[in-house]
């Protein structure tokens, strides 16, 4: 909260002539969820992990001088249940306040996944500025979570869609149930 001073008194000053009004600052508050199938071998998770915490690094300036809460979410979607839950349609995946950073899905073999599960897996592929990205470059996080401070609508909320799970995550859940 900050004071205003109807005399004239600036916040650094005291004594007041007493008709100061409170005004109150509304917070923004900013979701991050962070969705992915691995950490521990999937170099495409790590690397898009890693890109997320340096975007945030260099926007925590910006989102305390506009006033913007932050929690971020590292959800390791591991079931089938969880997919279902969080309407997970590919991995690696960047949420802003529900809203995929880009909902453009492609795919490709990822070598690292595959080597996890012992199968082929493909893996996310990110386009950015016309060039595909096996992680999300940073400058693309941080779009994503700046457009969604200055209320720039990114894409739909993933929560307000139908889901129908992948062919590829089923796959991958089915291959990694069956080797339990």
């Amino acid at each position: 909260m900050t004071k205003k001073g109807n005399s004239g008194c600036c916040p650094r000053t005291t004594g007041c002539s007493g008709n100061e009004e409170v005004i109150k600052i509304k917070k923004n508050k900013l979701t991050i969820d962070f969705l992915y199938l691995d950490l521990s071998v999937c170099t495409r998770c790590q690397g898009t992990e890693n890109n997320l915490d340096e975007a945030l690094d260099e926007v925590t300036n910006i989102l305390e001088a506009t006033g913007t809460d932050v929690q971020v979410n590292k959800i390791n979607v591991n079931t089938k249940e969880l997919a279902t839950t969080h309407k997970f349609l590919s991995s690696p995946t960047i949420r802003v306040n529900g809203r995929d950073i880009q909902m453009e899905f492609k795919e490709s073999l990822c070598e690292s996944c595959g080597d996890l599960l012992g199968d082929e897996v493909d893996c996310r592929v990110w386009r950015y500025q016309g060039k595909d990205y096996t992680v999300p470059p940073k400058a693309m996080v941080i779009e994503g979570i700046l457009k969604a401070v200055y209320g720039e609508n990114l894409n739909s909320n993933i929560a307000e869609q139908e889901y129908d799970m992948p062919e590829n995550l089923k796959h991958f859940y089915d291959v990694k149930e069956s080797k339990k």
